[in-house]
């Protein structure tokens, strides 16, 4: 039997455990079949099946982010998964119960940074599903966008990893302290300080009066010069608190 077939085969959810469990036996009911229990047998088979329903809860949610799912979206769904033909009715099951149930996606996420803690490009390769299935209907959401940085937190990712990973999809986000100074957020720390100080001599007000700028233009120096500096300080602390995680983790 296919993971895909096990996973429907019975209630998983007697051999699951946590929100992911839950999930998998409000949709398949109280039928446990063979293959189920063989699974319960089998650590390894478990933590892939676990997974790969945190997947599917994942995706509905993602789906659902933006207050509608389209057709697109699951068409995405489909096309990153590749769920065989004849099990996709099933598959389909778990997906729209994901979408349906209360629990919050928070804790299909926790349950999966638990498991896969030990793999990180696992959980790499589930963020970036995430945005191709958010990005299907042309466009990202606000609120698909907040959703996937949510989860990527709650999988360990720091928050300069997460807006390198944003940026690489969808470009600047104005309310990203890069963009605000123009750069990409893999820039060194030694570029990053060069940058800030020409931008910082380009931009201050003593310089636009010395040049004969009128006033009305000195007064949107002086407040792009604070957001340049409010922008500076946060990627600082940003990436201070980034290397006191790797440390602490080292």
């Amino acid at each position: 039997m296919s993971i895909w077939g096990k996973i429907i085969g019975g209630t998983a959810g007697l051999a699951l455990g946590g929100p992911l469990g839950a999930l998998i036996g409000l949709t398949v009911g109280a039928a446990v079949d063979a293959g189920v229990r063989a699974v319960d047998r089998d650590p390894e088979a478990t933590r892939r099946i676990t997974f790969t329903i945190g997947v599917i809860a994942l995706a509905a949610k993602m789906a659902k982010a933006d207050g509608r799912v389209t057709r697109e979206e699951v068409d995405a769904f489909k096309a990153v998964f590749r769920v065989p033909a004849g099990e996709m009715r099933n598959v389909g099951r778990v997906f729209d119960m994901a979408r349906q149930h209360t629990a919050g996606y928070e804790a299909y996420a926790r349950q999966i940074a638990d498991l896969m803690r030990d793999n990180r490009p696992a959980l790499n390769d589930l963020l970036e599903a995430l945005f191709f299935i958010a990005e299907a209907d042309g466009h990202v959401h606000p609120n698909e966008l907040d959703y996937i940085r949510t989860v990527a937190r709650i999988f360990g990712f720091n928050q300069q990893e997460i807006e390198a990973l944003v940026h690489r999809h969808i470009g600047a986000d104005p309310n990203c302290p890069y963009s605000v100074l123009g750069v990409d957020p893999a820039i060194g720390d030694e570029d990053l300080k060069r940058h800030y100080r020409k931008l910082v001599r380009e931009t201050h007000p003593d310089r636009m009066i010395a040049a004969g700028v009128p006033s009305d233009f000195i007064a949107v120096a002086t407040r792009r010069a604070a957001e340049i500096n409010a922008a500076y300080d946060r990627i600082i602390e940003i990436r201070m608190s980034s290397k006191g995680r790797t440390n602490a983790d080292t």
